[in-house]
């Protein structure tokens, strides 16, 4: 059902306390514990992962293949496969999304667009509570 490829390895990191204001673009992946005020973007050629903290907050654009989102982001995201919204994620702006999958708590101030192919339906998992 969910594509279960192995992801890249994390090879960078913009660590908490830390702010940068530009775009970045970045191989491989990449996780933000900081802020970051500008677009972030994947470099298309390889396969990518993004995971956005829940101390991190990125005032821009977000693309990548597969994104994990558990803190705040301002603007719009797109996820060419997957897109994760962990409890704390706070998304204000649009998202575009293959596969989705929305834990409880997560909160979207935007439109929902999945990406789609023909005219297959988009993948949607909500994400069940351990209790």
């Amino acid at each position: 059902m969910f594509n279960k490829k192995k992801q890249p390895a994390i090879k960078s990191l913009i660590a908490e306390g830390s702010r940068i204001t530009g775009s970045i673009t970045f191989t491989d992946g990449l996780r933000i514990d900081g802020e970051v005020h500008g677009d972030v973007h994947a470099n298309d050629e390889h396969a990518s992962l993004l995971v956005i903290s829940d101390s991190a907050k990125v005032m821009g654009a977000v693309t990548a293949d597969h994104i994990i989102v558990n803190g705040l982001v301002k603007g719009p995201i797109h996820a060419h496969q997957m897109l994760e919204l962990q409890p704390k994620a706070r998304i204000e702006g649009d998202v575009e999304y293959a596969a989705l999958e929305m834990h409880q708590g997560a909160l979207i101030t935007g439109q929902l667009k999945p990406l789609l192919e023909g005219e297959e339906k988009p993948i949607l998992k909500l994400a069940a509570k351990n209790s």
